[in-house]
């Protein structure tokens, strides 16, 4: 049923009083450095305001140096967030969709107590002409908040593969509302077919007890309609850890399937050392990653656990499972020595 069989201890007692909550690798880190998400697009408070006005800018790509430059000009009319004052604070935020954790956001000076604010300010993405033409350009207006609820004043997003790319020129759009399936979380990674399984300890008899401490089998089966970075498609692998331990006994990863989109990997993952009650503060963390010489591109990932927010008492970012992947996490817990099988959409981590 698998092409690769590993089994990896886990040592849970050595990381109860000092869990990882760090990046546990240099591809991680700079995920973990970028927040990468839609909810990040649309991060802070939308508050009530409705999106008016209109904003210039203008788009180039500079061949030369292989960058995407943003002209962000100006906006003319913007919504008033507090009305008693009769103002607002905007400032505009830029993302490259769908979200590559690599590029993260870049975002304009915050300009105060006006409707009509001047920026003229450029903001930069380092990127492949090849790369950038499968993404779409979301430029959002938001109004600063002290408090860190920043209010949704408008958005425009643009699909880059059909922009003329011979207009230089500053133009101006009108700002509409933001979109509907951005906010519903619409962020299509792929789609991850697995199973898991836990095996209590003692709990297939023989003597001695056998296994003699508890058991995760993880079966990673493939992967469907994975991000697509270059025009001869993606070479994709899958890494797998058991947080809160980073370590290298914890680390585990597939071959690399190339030029394939909808890879095949077939791979079981064996980690022991679990005993029953440590389920609840574990996390089994599958990422997705296209394979390059130099440096390794971030595709989506899921989070298996209960997505309390919490490990060994001790507050931690990773223990963030969706509604699905906590689902599943329970049904494994409360099925012993079964395999739960599940069809899970990637996301940003």
């Amino acid at each position: 049923e698998s092409d690769t069989a590993s089994e990896i201890s886990f040592q849970f007692h050595r990381h109860k009083k000092t869990p990882s909550t760090g990046s546990h690798s240099s591809d991680m880190a700079s995920v973990s450095s970028v927040s990468g998400s839609v909810l990040s697009v649309y991060s802070g408070d939308f508050g009530s305001v409705d999106a008016q006005g209109t904003v210039e800018f203008a788009l180039d790509y500079d061949e030369k140096n292989r960058e995407f430059q943003v002209h962000v000009s100006q906006c003319k009319d913007l919504a008033v967030v507090d009305e008693k004052k009769g103002r607002s604070d905007p400032y505009v935020k830029t993302y490259l969709l769908p979200d590559k954790a690599r590029m993260g956001k870049r975002k304009t000076s915050v300009k105060k107590r006006t409707l009509n604010p001047i920026y003229n300010e450029v903001l930069r993405y380092k990127i492949e002409k090849m790369v950038l033409l499968i993404q779409k350009l979301n430029l959002s207006v938001w109004h600063n908040d002290p408090l860190g609820r920043n209010s949704f004043l408008g958005e425009i997003e643009i699909d880059l593969a059909s922009w003329d790319w011979s207009n230089r020129k500053l133009n101006w759009y009108p700002l509409k509302p933001r979109s509907l399936s951005a906010v519903n979380g619409v962020d299509h990674r792929g789609v991850m077919s697995l199973s898991i399984k836990y095996v209590p300890p003692g709990s297939l008899g023989k003597w001695p007890k056998n296994p003699p401490s508890g058991e995760v089998h993880i079966w990673v089966k493939d992967v469907k309609d994975l991000l697509q970075l270059r025009p001869s498609g993606v070479d994709s692998f899958v890494k797998c850890y058991v947080l809160p331990d980073t370590s290298k006994k914890s680390y585990q990863k597939t071959r690399v399937i190339k030029r394939d989109t909808n890879p095949v990997f077939n791979h079981t993952i064996v980690y022991d050392g679990f005993h029953t009650e440590d389920l609840k503060d574990a996390c089994v963390e599958l990422t997705v990653w296209d394979h390059e010489k130099l440096t390794n591109h971030f595709l989506g990932g899921i989070r298996l656990g209960l997505g309390t927010g919490l490990s060994y008492g001790i507050s931690v970012d990773w223990m963030d499972s969706t509604q699905e992947e906590v689902a599943f996490w329970q049904e494994m817990m409360l099925t012993a020595n079964e395999w739960i099988e599940g069809l899970l959409p990637l996301r940003s981590l």
